[in-house]
């Protein structure tokens, strides 16, 4: 059975029309014959939404019962019973009541898609996983409602659902998205332009991003070669010199100018060893790069203008940034330079510019040479000049010059010779050696016209130029092979230096360092495998590249690092030259993933360090805290049983309430030491239900002396339901009231005042005392943390940590703010009760349009 096709509606925010573009798209799919049914759309009340679900045939909602209430989902059986062609699913990401078949939607979709059947979704840009961090530093809520990146990636069609945020904003004034009761409060928090600016940028950013990835893959499968400038790449050819950093700020002015530009910085270990690349100053340049929004790529190839140019094809670059050229005016006879080479061979697609800098002309710092491998066309020139040039200057030798002399014929064939090694090596020398020498046997040596030698003398002559031939030519390609050799070893150091440096300072994670690997060496595919034993079997600790292999043995190379790991690549057979180089990325390799599992053994070795502080804590709050209204109830009562004090009735009295007090004192310190190690052990367990918040704080306060004198409230009774745990709110409101009583002047009361903001309710205590510190208003939520001149007595320094614990504990937020004027704010978020479903403590999560 072929699996279904997905198609996502993605929206940059609640609101936008995601909905109601899935409907139409339903509506014309219906009128085109298609079998198309509502799987599960959520219209929220919005007019426009609702009318566009007539005409559409609806499947019937599953009821689940959870905690005492009735709750709908999608029957995802009675869809795959039905079978259509096409189920519309809305809001991708939900979360599933407790008790249904799965406990995302996202799941529920995948079935759909085995089955056969199509799916269209949506779903917003702030719900995907890997954003979560992005989004709660732009609008400061924590989305907890999340799809895996992967999964709309699969997506065979993502649209993306476009508004701008003046536009929405007007939607949401004219009560489309929310209640009108609720749109000024959404307009000033999340709906503000700046967030949806934000958020808008991040949907085009992504879909652009799908796009490059559809595009690529298409130019790979069709084999297209030639630079589709659909969005601007510039590549910066760095050569290791100090003009690099000018390059890369070039590059990156030049990415600016053109949305979405992207910067990739490469360096090309030469294997002819004629750039004198600083390792210290590429980590500068690296850094650098990647500050920039950039990439930073490490190749090796023979030909820098050749590699520059494959690489710049391959990332279908448009723009090449190189520098002038440091050589010297008399170094450019040795060729017309990389730079040059590269514009030349570029082609009418890719532009390359010619950046000028402070260490043009200066020198390369290295004598300028010739490539030490020698390529085609100079071993062809080089057979050319061994073989044709000596029957050419027997030519002219004969025919066109006077007799010069044997040894001057001699001086001329040599210097052929000479060439011939220069230009081709070994061999081609060799032949001119021998080419030359019958030559001159036949046409210079008397009796001429024979391979006869008269003469003894002419005898030692031709043996010493077939001796010195072969000398020159020897030691000429000596030195080649030995510059090559030099050449390679020195690139390899390049790459190992680089390599070793950045996994020392951490700054390499395993699938970076295997993607290293992978680009280095031109390879499809890299994995890291291991295993417990010799029959077990083999396990992907990290992969890069499509389908890599899951056993050394399906490898094109294999480099085993120990007994129980392996290096596996695919993509072609390496020579056993690289293997050395390989060997030392498959242990560093290795090195990457003990560093990062020791950081997971170190991050739970902090956990418990942590409970043994909270421990030591603990005992010091006991010794001290503790032992103060025990001493005081154990004072009192030893008072009231002493048969040598007549008490009166006041005196009786006072020790009572001072036993009470102390009793209660003790209540409150181990009821906040209970609670913190609920907390810590993570055994909090909230039973969320619909709860009236007008009803909860008011009981918070009975635990405070004179609340009426000391707590003004304003809770309205027009907010909505909020969707907590009831006693943990009352404690955490109690906490958070306590602690601004302790610290308010006696003449200023505690103000505890509720608003709605979006589908959250805050609740706000002012308090007018000292204040907080920016730099210590997170301090104060720690555990045993008390701010300023607390005197001992006065708590053990839980009551805020706990407050927090237990507002995170049900969804919510607790932060510290200045008060206007001076003291502190204490804002308290929770959820508000959605209207369907159990979660949906975010703004998107109940807005979907």
């Amino acid at each position: 059975m072929a699996r279904g096709k997905l198609r996502i509606y993605l929206g940059a925010a609640p609101g936008v029309g995601k909905t109601y573009a899935m409907l139409s798209e339903a509506h014309r799919r219906v009128e085109r014959g298609t079998d198309c049914v509502v799987a599960f759309v959520e219209h929220h009340h919005r007019p426009r939404t609702e009318v566009m679900l007539h005409g559409l045939d609806q499947i019937r909602r599953k009821e689940i019962e959870y905690r005492g209430a009735t709750f709908t989902e999608m029957d995802v059986d009675a869809v795959l019973a039905r079978r259509p062609q096409v189920a519309l699913v809305d809001e991708l990401a939900h979360t599933n009541i407790p008790g249904s078949r799965n406990a995302k939607r996202w799941q529920d979709v995948e079935e759909l898609l085995a089955a056969g059947i199509d799916v269209v979704s949506t779903v917003n840009i702030q719900h995907l996983e890997s954003l979560g961090d992005v989004v709660e530093s732009i609008t400061g809520v924590r989305q907890r409602e999340t799809v895996p990146d992967e999964v709309v990636r699969r997506a065979d069609q993502i649209e993306l659902v476009d508004m701008s945020p003046q536009a929405l904003r007007r939607r949401m004034a004219h009560g489309n998205i929310y209640k009108p009761d609720k749109v000024d409060a959404a307009l000033s928090n999340y709906f503000r332009p700046g967030n949806l600016t934000a958020l808008r940028e991040l949907a085009l950013l992504w879909v652009a991003d799908r796009v490059d990835a559809y595009l690529t893959e298409y130019r790979s499968e069709h084999q297209v070669s030639t630079i589709w400038g659909s969005r601007e790449r510039i590549v910066v050819g760095l050569t290791g010199g100090p003009e690099g950093r000018t390059l890369i700020r070039r590059a990156a002015r030049l990415a600016e100018k053109g949305a979405g530009g992207e910067v990739l910085a490469v360096y090309i270990s030469r294997s002819d060893g004629l750039t004198s690349a600083s390792p210290k100053e590429l980590a500068v340049q690296r850094t650098l790069v990647e500050d920039l929004g950039g990439t930073f790529h490490h190749v090796v190839g023979d030909d820098v203008s050749v590699a520059l140019l494959d690489f710049s094809r391959g990332v279908n670059a448009t723009q090449i940034v190189m520098g002038v050229s440091r050589r010297k005016s008399w170094q450019y006879v040795f060729g017309p330079g990389v730079g040059a080479t590269v514009a030349r061979e570029s082609g009418p697609d890719l532009d390359v510019h010619l950046i000028t800098h402070d260490e043009a002309g200066k020198g390369r710092g290295l004598p300028v040479a010739r490539s030490a491998r020698l390529g085609r066309t100079r071993i062809v020139w080089g057979w050319l000049v061994g073989v044709a040039g000596p029957a050419l200057l027997t030519l002219l030798l004969t025919s066109a010059t006077p007799d010069v002399g044997l040894a001057n014929d001699m001086l001329l064939y040599l210097t052929l010779t000479v060439a011939a090694a220069l230009l081709g090596g070994l061999f081609p020398a060799l032949a001119s050696a021998v080419v030359g020498s019958l030559l001159l046997n036949w046409y210079f040596t008397p009796p001429v016209h024979t391979l006869t030698i008269a003469d003894p003398k002419n005898i030692v002559a031709i043996v010493i130029f077939v001796g010195v031939a072969v000398s020159v030519a020897s030691v000429v390609d000596l030195a080649a092979r030995r510059t090559h050799q030099a050449a390679r070893l020195r690139a390899e150091s390049e790459i190992l230096s680089f390599l070793a440096g950045n996994v020392l300072r951490g700054e390499t994670g395993l699938e970076a360092l295997l993607e290293r690997v992978r680009e280095t060496f031109g390879m499809e595919s890299a994995a890291l495998l291991e295993r417990s034993g010799e029959r077990d079997p083999w396990t992907c600790a990290g992969s890069v590249g499509p389908q890599p292999v899951q056993d050394p043995d399906n490898a094109d190379v294999d480099v085993p690092v120990g007994d129980h790991m392996s290096l596996a690549l695919s993509g072609r057979v390496l020579p056993a030259a690289d293997r050395r180089v390989l060997a030392a990325f498959a242990a560093q390799a290795v090195v990457v993933l003990d560093r990062g599992r020791l950081q997971q053994e170190a991050g739970r070795a902090k956990e418990l360090a942590e409970g043994n502080r909270i421990r030591t804590a603990l005992l010091a709050a006991v010794s001290h805290d503790l032992r103060t209204p025990l001493a005081g109830i154990k004072a009192a009562v030893t008072s009231l049983r002493s048969d040598d004090v007549e008490w009166s009735e006041e005196d009786h009295a006072e020790l009572l309430e001072a036993i009470e007090e102390g009793a209660d004192r003790l209540d409150l310190l181990v009821g906040n030491l209970l609670d913190i190690s609920r907390l810590q052990t993570g055994t909090v367990t909230p039973i969320i239900r619909e709860t009236d918040l007008d009803e909860v704080v008011p009981m918070a306060l009975g635990g405070i002396p004179d609340p009426e004198e000391s707590v003004e409230l304003d809770i309205p009774e027009t907010l909505p339901m909020v969707h907590v745990d009831r006693g943990l709110l009352e404690r955490a409101v109690a906490n958070v009231v306590e602690n601004a009583v302790k610290y308010s002047p006696p003449q200023e009361k505690v103000l505890v005042s509720a608003s709605a903001l979006a589908d959250r309710v805050e609740v706000r205590v002012v308090d007018r005392g000292p204040g907080v510190p920016d730099e210590a208003k997170e301090r104060i939520f720690e555990a045993f943390q008390r701010y300023g001149d607390a005197p001992r007595g006065a708590g053990v320094g839980l009551g805020l940590a706990v407050a927090r614990g237990f507002t995170e504990a049900m969804g919510g937020t607790l932060h510290a703010e200045d008060t206007p004027g001076g003291g502190l704010t204490m804002v308290l978020a929770v959820p508000t009760a959605p209207q369907r479903t159990p979660e949906q403590p975010e703004p998107s999560a109940g807005a979907m349009s």
